[in-house]
């Protein structure tokens, strides 16, 4: 154990949540490194940032269940001492007909997104409650603002983040926790893997900065809310997206 504080990224092996372990390990916090599926992303993760000289752990936990939520949690105090950042990213996605969504795909992306935010969220927060500081970023994305066309449960689960976040922010607030939600627009991630390139190249002229965004992009934003420069910001969804939506 050490004196650097320690972030949890869910959904850490791909993706934006890669990309934001990766900088947060660079910036000298402790992180652990949660991940479901990924295994063999989620080593080499961890093998590249320890060659680098940081502090990492990985960690399987579907954070949809509540019980692997707390373990992860508990873990992380065990490694490291404490849990000063949660970075709420874990998600799946997929696009379908509202009429063709059945029960289960609609319990299974609130179980993952809504229930995977509040099931890490609120096992963090005890400890961080205990501690009187902490820093919590949730993402959601434009489609959680604006809703998406053939992605109503995507866009449902991603819109309850914005409301839970506004919500527990006034409720922290005086504990001295910052809520605050990330938004991305269009990213290249997985995630567009569908889109032919016509699509992409449609959305870039979509976008008036006529790119699409990085991960970078995003993960620099949540390094900025988990900083101590983001003290008195909270309750907020920032997003980055090109301008995409204004």
């Amino acid at each position: 154990m050490n004196n650097k504080k320690a972030a949890i990224v869910t959904g850490a092996s791909r993706g934006i949540g890669r990309k934001t372990a990766e900088l947060f390990a660079h910036n000298g916090y402790n992180v652990l490194i949660n991940y479901n599926h990924s295994q063999t992303e989620a080593e080499e993760l961890q093998k590249q940032l320890k060659q680098e000289g940081s502090q990492t752990e990985i960690f399987r936990a579907n954070v949809g269940i509540y019980e692997e939520a707390r373990q992860m949690v508990d873990f992380c105090l065990a490694k490291f001492g404490t849990v000063d950042i949660l970075v709420n990213n874990a998600a799946i996605s997929q696009a379908k007909l509202f009429t063709d969504i059945t029960p289960a795909e609609w319990q299974e992306m609130m179980q993952v997104i809504l229930n995977g935010v509040f099931n890490c969220t609120q096992n963090a927060v005890r400890e961080m409650i205990h501690q009187k500081r902490g820093k919590i970023i949730n993402l959601s994305s434009i489609w959680g603002i604006t809703g998406a066309s053939c992605e109503v449960h995507y866009s449902t689960a991603k819109a309850g983040i914005i409301g839970f976040t506004k919500a527990l922010a006034k409720e922290l607030g005086p504990s001295n926790i910052q809520v605050n939600c990330v938004a991305p627009g269009v990213i290249q991630t997985d995630m567009l893997s569908g889109y032919t390139e016509d699509d992409l190249e449609e959305l870039r002229q979509e976008t008036p900065v006529k790119r699409l965004g990085t991960t970078e992009d995003v993960a620099q934003l949540v390094l900025f809310l988990a900083s101590e420069k983001a003290n008195y910001i909270t309750g907020q969804v920032i997003s980055p997206n090109g301008g995409f939506l204004v």
